[in-house]
Order: C-alpha cells, then structure tokens, then sequence
C-alpha cells in the first residue's frame, strides 16, 4: 500500500470511495463527497491523501482547517474519511489518518478535531474535551487531539464546505 498526496486524476477516484464508503452509514447525510468538493474549491483541503493498492485509489482521508473561538491558530479538522468497504478493516483508514497527523505536524499544526466514533479516534489520542465544543453535535462525539499541551477553550467551527450538499 502507497500513501500519497491526492492528484487531479485521483478526484473522480476520491468521490466514488466517499460515495460508497458512506452508502451504508444511518448517520450519514450522505454529503461527504460534496463536502470534500467544497473544500478543494476553495483551497481548503490542507492535505488530502489517498491509499492506493496496486496502482488502484481505495481510500482518502481530508484534512482542512478549523477556526476556534478563544483565537488559537494552527487547529485542523479530519475528514471525511473514506476507504472502499471491501478494503476496510485493513488498517487503511489508520494509515491514512497516521500519516495526515504526521503532515500536519510538519506543516505547524497544533492540533485536530472531529466528529466521530470515540471508540475507534481514542486509538490515535482523540479524547473529549469539555472546554472545547461543537455546536449542534453531541459532546461525546466531538473529539480533538492536541499535538501540544494548550487545548483551546470554546467553540469549534468548521470550514463552510463542511455545509455543502450538491
């Protein structure tokens, strides 16, 4: 398995892993691939990665940045992320998700967040944190992982592409 950067020829590639790998999800709004879209048009996407076996794309994560109330910088959020269900179980995702931390680490970054599975994030240093909030999203499932010692206070906003649909 290759983890690299995504191309141009990997975009179609990338909207059909999201599509399927969210098909089957009751919490899914079924947007990721709009999402991940949105984000790229805008210039969003801080590292986008894509797992590849056998010179064929099977999995993405994104990473775009986040903005956060009390004024702390350098904080991104994961996802989606996506990797193709006859792949998954594999440990792509955690190879994808691995190596994003590692880049945004190396790009300054302070830390991440995001909404998800506490059971599956905690394996990577994903906890709650009560002083850090998403608004509309129960508190269990909003989960960050700070590279450093400071945890930022207060609320947690996405990029706008996050609210795309189409």
């Amino acid at each position: 398995m290759i983890i690299r950067k995504e191309t141009t020829s990997d975009i179609e590639a990338i909207t059909q892993i999201t599509i399927a790998a969210f098909r089957t999800l009751p919490i899914s709004n079924h947007t990721e691939q709009f999402i991940i879209k949105a984000l790229r048009a805008a210039g969003a996407l801080t590292v986008s990665l894509v797992a590849e076996i056998e010179e064929r794309v099977v999995g993405h994560v994104a990473f775009s940045p986040v903005t956060m109330s009390d004024g702390t910088k350098d904080w991104y959020g994961l996802g989606p992320v996506s990797v193709l269900p006859k792949f998954q179980k594999q440990g792509i995702g955690k190879s994808l998700i691995n190596k994003g931390l590692s880049l945004l680490k190396q790009l300054g970054g302070q830390g991440c967040t995001l909404v998800g599975e506490p059971k599956y994030y905690q394996r990577f240093g994903f906890r709650n944190y009560s002083e850090l909030i998403y608004e509309g999203i129960p508190q269990e499932v909003f989960l960050a992982l700070p590279f450093y010692d400071k945890v930022p206070k207060g609320a947690v906003v996405f990029h706008e592409g996050f609210l795309a649909n189409n």
